[in-house]
């Protein structure tokens, strides 16, 4: 046990020494480099200092306009994306059919998640006709509006 402390306080000791090490030569190579900076490392100084200082506004507004530009074309990729017409919706969505198989099989305990299936499809049937029947309907307003645009004019 006495072993086990030895080694902690050991190891204690080298940590607080590289932690003053440390310390010691930071602040010792920080004023050094300070007091033996010739005039002319100063003005360099100044120079670099005073540029930063005033084209850092610059720079942030110049980075935000970046931004900016790419958020609006990630938004408007993303409503490009949105935009389905009928004729890409009725290719990607597959309706199982109701197979006679699945009617005529016996009632186990593997089956019985039949009638959830049986809704899930027949509400997927039910949504794909709704978004039909609605594109059909904006689509049949294009063509009155079209028709009216050549009786009004």
């Amino acid at each position: 046990m006495s072993e086990l402390v030895d080694l902690v306080t050991h190891l204690f000791d080298s940590v607080s020494q590289l932690f003053t090490l440390v310390k010691d030569r930071f602040s010792t190579n920080l004023s050094e480099s300070f007091t033996s900076m010739t005039p002319k490392q100063w003005i360099r100084l100044v120079i670099i200092v005073g540029a930063y200082m005033l084209l850092r506004p610059y720079l942030m507004k110049m980075g935000a306009k970046f931004q900016e530009k790419q958020l609006e074309k990630q938004f408007a990729e993303e409503e490009k994306q949105a935009e389905i017409s009928p004729n890409q919706l009725r290719g990607q969505v597959d309706i199982p059919e109701d197979s006679d198989e699945e009617e005529q099989a016996e009632t186990t305990s593997s089956d019985w998640g039949k009638k959830a299936r049986k809704r899930q499809r027949n509400m997927i049937k039910k949504l794909l006709d709704a978004e039909e029947k609605r594109l059909q309907e904006l689509q049949e307003d294009e063509e009155d509006k079209d028709i009216e645009q050549y009786l009004v004019g």
